[in-house]
């Protein structure tokens, strides 16, 4: 049987692995097909699926996009999209900017806390200039200012947390409606966090397709009952390991391995939206 992650970073994003990295966990763990789903950057695709190919590994266009909904963070995992689209490209580089705009003012919100963080060495970590709160987070540590990345949250830069400072972002019906755009499938990431179940018909009326019932942080009953929650409203269903490399304290790639006959049902419906 063949297996798959569908939801890997790489540090194109915020995590630790490089491409290679990535491949060599995959090969290791006798995974047939992945997803990268770096935070709003598709600039590792074409990477990874050049280096992928030399060993047989298949690998389907992914993103995670960070959207929010009446002060709750929300992530809409899209597949199968055409991630060279001059429009999505457009709206990831406007993304980014706003990122790094945003770093700055939490950095400058950490001074006046006695923390002090050079700007340039968190864009460092990152292939593509995406900056999120986990590169900000891993600095703190690295700097001794807390002594775990949860910390780093709970106490400065978590939401509501004295140093965090809002964004624009996408809401999850733009998110979900420019994967559409792109002949894509979108599926609501990690539904327990933010926990947000009541929303999902809603989103369903957007246009989502499906969500992610498979998750490191989900216990066997929690599966069971987003897979039942798929089942009630004929959703797709998707799962990976969301591996960060060392930055999250959480299982790596190899702890969430789905058969590959949920990939099937993905291109099925991709054929539908052509």
């Amino acid at each position: 049987m063949k297996f798959c992650d569908l939801h890997i970073h790489t540090n194109f994003s915020d995590s630790t692995n490089s491409i290679s990295d990535v491949i060599e966990l995959v090969r290791r763990e006798e995974i047939s097909c992945i997803s990268i789903t770096d935070h709003d950057t598709v600039e590792a695709v074409d990477r990874i699926t050049k280096e992928a190919e030399r060993f047989n590994i298949e690998v389907i266009a992914g993103i995670e996009l960070t959207t929010e909904l009446e002060g709750s963070e929300i992530h809409i995992l899209g597949y199968l999209f055409d991630y060279k689209d001059e429009t999505l490209l457009k709206k990831l580089d406007e993304i980014k900017q706003i990122r790094t705009q945003r770093m700055y003012e939490m950095i400058e919100k950490l001074e006046e806390k006695g923390i002090n963080i050079d700007f340039k060495s968190i864009t460092e970590p990152s292939k593509s200039g995406i900056v999120t709160r986990l590169h900000l987070a891993k600095k703190m540590l690295e700097l001794g200012y807390v002594r775990s990345i949860s910390e780093a949250f709970a106490k400065y830069i978590g939401d509501n947390a004295p140093c965090y400072v809002s964004r624009f972002r996408l809401s999850p019906k733009e998110a979900i409606n420019l994967i559409l755009k792109t002949k894509g499938i979108p599926i609501l990431a990690h539904p327990k966090n933010p926990n947000k179940d009541f929303l999902i018909p809603k989103f369903i009326e957007y246009g989502l397709k499906g969500i992610e019932a498979f998750y490191p942080e989900y216990t066997l009953l929690e599966t069971n009952y987003y897979e039942g929650l798929a089942k009630k409203y004929g959703l797709l269903i998707t799962g990976g390991s969301d591996c960060h490399g060392t930055l999250k304290e959480r299982p790596l790639i190899g702890k969430i391995k789905i058969p590959y006959r949920y990939v099937e049902k993905l291109k099925k419906e991709k054929e539908t939206l052509l």
